[in-house]
């Protein structure tokens, strides 16, 4: 896709932003999370096992493993390296000179070195897919960000270095792998409700995190419902192909279809940076042509018609017709779309069987491949005809040596990427090339490519089953514990929480899907609130003095499961509806023989002493200063603090950079403020032409009347 610049521009500020927000939330959970005191404490992830420095390195890519150097312990290691990177994020998000390759590689890193101690509370798809394109970022952001006076380099397209569009091509392959993955595996999981079409009808209740907005959506008309998955199935499968179309209509489509998912999926869910970081990765589907007429910055010039354009005109035009119509009869014939007019609803239901699907899988799985890779191919002769336009052989052979290494890395990548992604399709993926598999197997570790398959499956079908804490001083009397943003108490409304992610409350949510054995981290909650170790608290409750055992830890502590339905409209001042389910956790006590046996299975045990906090240490006692400022913010008030900082500085930035009006200069007023012109010797004065007015002036000869 000729003439990427300024969407690449804009994916790298929206990686940025993602960076920044994702950086700032985990701060706020460090020390409960993966502290000396917290749940599980990220120093037992890092222990010397006799290798070699890089050796050790390699396999285990952190950089905390020279936290010691600089006198902090691990924990203190993760708190700096989170806040450099949101520093860090931030300034690549409000200056282009920190847009460079450098930055991006250093936030990459940063983030995997967290990804690296992070255990369970990391372990989601949305910190894989920030990773991958963080590392696409490094590739695309350029070793050092041009001047906007500098006149660009010749050759090319508008100035345009010749290797510059192939790794941002690779975003919009992520992209495809995503969305296409994502909506494959609906299907594949055999799951009924999304068979039946119904999974929304669960899905608003059931999710992790609600949004006020989920309450009303859930109550919409069911036939609505079962409407709006057969969009979801339309513009997860059906429309990622188009992403690669040669027409450029049919692209800027499939791009509005990707943002009206993410958008309603934002309105209706807390789903942290996820969704803004798919909106980041659509950035792929435009060019500098569609922003520039979006800002309202496009010329009045206009080119001559010619047949040849007019034909290829005629025939996107054809196309766009063939593939919108067969778009239309595939969503009717496949869902069986019908209208009823008596009850204004639209019905529809699944007329394909699971083995037809799986069929077509094979069928169109391994040409996806291919589409992707002629795509490629079409991207590197783009890039070499570029290179032929090069003048100077000193530019010339400097433009070879960046189109090749970033060629190669490119090719490298789609080729690493296959693995994970055949993995929506068994016998595809046995078919792939051995030396595909070693490849991908020596750098999976570095999270370069990943497969992803958002929900796979729909759950809370019977009721949403939700775990309750409980307290107690004398195990005959409980209060439940409740927690900041995971439903509890029935009257409070679903919050507002994303871009952060509540950690501990998303693990409660899988939790809740099984046995607590199958969460051996809930054990490790259990024992630091019967400890009563403050930086636990804080993740259930920021305000420890709502906290209900705060003066003095509970005697005992339980869990109960139980199942929750959004209220029906008419209750007053109640959101949910629950039923006492099953115990979950039994009572516990310290030093019971039940809890201690449950710490030894699941090797919670720590009985090596944490290494000693240095209270000299200046950048230990700076962390320390910080962490005391920040702690009393909650930590989406901290991250939506951030976001309109970053919203008043761009605005004060814009108004800073906005040129004068001519008509309030003082040289726009009239030919009594122009400089007198100088005086030729045998040449007679000649009077400056008038301004012009022209919609695009520079277009214009100098002899031209309006």
């Amino acid at each position: 896709m000729a003439g990427s610049r300024l969407p690449q521009q804009l994916f790298l500020q929206g990686v940025a932003a993602v960076f920044m927000f994702a950086f700032a939330s985990l701060y706020t959970q460090i020390p409960g999370l993966y502290g000396v005191d917290g749940i599980l404490p990220a120093r037992k992830t890092l222990r010397p096992q006799g290798k070699g420095r890089w050796q050790q390195l390699w396999e285990t890519p952190t950089l905390l493993w020279e936290a010691p150097q600089l006198g902090l312990d691990t924990t203190q290691g993760l708190e700096l390296l989170s806040l450099l990177g949101t520093l860090l994020a931030l300034g690549a998000l409000l200056l282009r000179q920190l847009r460079t390759l450098l930055v991006y590689l250093l936030l990459w890193a940063a983030y995997l070195s967290a990804y690296q101690v992070g255990q369970v509370f990391l372990y989601f798809q949305w910190d894989s897919l920030l990773l991958e394109t963080g590392f696409l970022a490094v590739l695309v952001a350029p070793l050092r960000q041009r001047l906007h006076h500098k006149q660009a380099p010749q050759g090319g397209l508008a100035g345009a270095l010749p290797h510059e569009d192939l790794p941002f091509w690779l975003v919009r392959w992520l992209l495809f792998r995503l969305m296409f993955a994502s909506g494959v595996v609906k299907l594949t999981s055999r799951c009924p409700a999304w068979w039946g079409l119904t999974a929304l009808t669960y899905h608003y209740e059931t999710q992790c995190l609600p949004t006020p907005a989920s309450w009303f959506t859930h109550h919409l008309p069911v036939w609505l419902h079962k409407l709006c998955v057969v969009a979801t199935f339309l513009i997860e499968i059906a429309v990622p192909p188009l992403f690669f179309a040669p027409v450029r209509r049919l692209r800027l489509a499939a791009f509005y279809s990707q943002v009206l998912l993410q958008v309603l999926i934002i309105i209706t869910g807390n789903y942290n940076f996820f969704n803004l970081l798919t909106l980041v990765l659509t950035t792929a589907l435009l060019d500098d042509g569609y922003l520039t007429a979006a800002s309202g910055n496009s010329h009045c010039k206009k080119t001559a018609t010619s047949w040849p354009r007019t034909l290829l005109a005629t025939l996107s035009l054809l196309l766009e017709f063939a593939v919108y119509g067969l778009l239309a009869y595939g969503t009717v014939h496949y869902f069986g779309l019908e209208v009823d007019w008596e009850q204004y609803a639209i019905h529809s239901r699944t007329t394909f069987t699971f083995h037809q699907f799986s069929q077509w899988l094979k069928t169109v799985t391994l040409p996806t491949m291919w589409l992707g890779m002629a795509s490629l191919t079409w991207e590197l002769l783009t890039a070499l005809w570029r290179w032929t336009q090069v003048r100077g052989w000193l530019r010339r052979l400097y433009s070879a040596v960046q189109l090749f290494i970033i060629g190669t890395a490119t090719v490298a990548l789609f080729v690493i990427s296959l693995v994970p992604y055949s993995y929506v399709e068994p016998s595809t993926h046995g078919r792939l090339w051995t030396g595909v598999h070693r490849l991908f197997g020596t750098v999976e570790h570095l999270q370069l490519a990943n497969s992803y398959g958002l929900f796979r499956r729909m759950t809370g079908l019977g009721g949403r089953p939700e775990v309750v804490l409980e307290g107690s001083y004398d195990g005959q009397h409980w209060v439940e514990i409740e927690f900041m943003y995971k439903p509890g108490n029935v009257s409070r409304p679903p919050p507002i929480v994303a871009p952060h992610q509540p950690r501990l409350d998303w693990q409660m949510w899988f939790a809740a899907l099984g046995p607590h054995s199958h969460s051996p981290w809930f054990t490790a909650l259990v024992l630091r609130l019967l400890q009563g170790k403050e930086p636990v608290i804080r993740l259930i409750q920021n305000d420890v003095a709502k906290y209900p055992f705060h003066k003095q830890p509970p005697t005992y502590l339980r869990a109960q499961r139980y199942k929750y339905w959004l209220s029906h409209p008419g209750e007053q001042s109640r959101w949910w509806r629950r039923q006492w389910a099953e115990e979950f956790f039994p009572p516990v006590s310290l030093g019971d023989p039940a809890l201690d046996m449950l710490l030894r299975q699941f090797g919670l045990q720590d009985k090596s002493p944490p290494r000693a906090r240095s209270s000299s240490n200046i950048l230990a006692q700076a962390l320390c200063w910080v962490r005391k400022q920040l702690s009393p913010l909650e930590p989406p008030t901290l991250l939506w603090g951030l976001f309109a900082a970053v919203g008043a500085i761009r605005v004060m930035q814009a108004l800073h950079s906005r040129p004068r009006s001519p008509r309030s200069s003082p040289l726009a007023k009239g030919e009594k403020h122009r400089p007198a012109p100088k005086k030729d010797s045998g040449a007679a004065n000649k009077q400056a032409p008038p301004a012009r007015d022209d919609c695009d002036s520079s277009s214009q000869t100098p002899g031209r009347k309006k």
